[in-house]
């Protein structure tokens, strides 16, 4: 799945070095309630699928949760599924996905 804008929205992100929350993402991105959250979701795994196939770091990592730093839980599963996350060190790993974001938007 697809949503028009989440592609340009993160690569500005990563341009500004920054994170944003699921929820305000979602407003950005002016998806209807209720389940604009699943919406982006499933969005956001469509991206870390592509990401994975191109051997590129997770976009998805620059979301996080509302009240916290790093992203969701469901973030870290598809990270695993996707054999890129060993469970091991949440934290080190995006902030390493992130790093290379924020690089690889510098060098554009």
């Amino acid at each position: 799945m697809s949503l028009p804008g989440l592609v340009e929205a993160l690569q500005g992100l990563a341009s500004r070095g920054d994170t944003i929350a699921y929820g305000d993402l979602a407003r950005v991105l002016a998806l209807p309630n209720p389940g604009s959250i699943a919406q982006l979701t499933a969005a956001l795994e469509t991206t870390m699928q592509e990401d994975a196939e191109a051997g590129e770091p997770f976009r998805a990592a620059l979301c996080r949760a509302k009240t916290g730093v790093l992203p969701a839980l469901g973030f870290f599963e598809a990270a695993a599924r996707l054999g890129r996350f060993d469970g091991e060190d949440k934290a080190g790993f995006v902030r390493a996905e992130r790093a290379a974001l924020f690089k690889a938007a510098a060098l554009r």
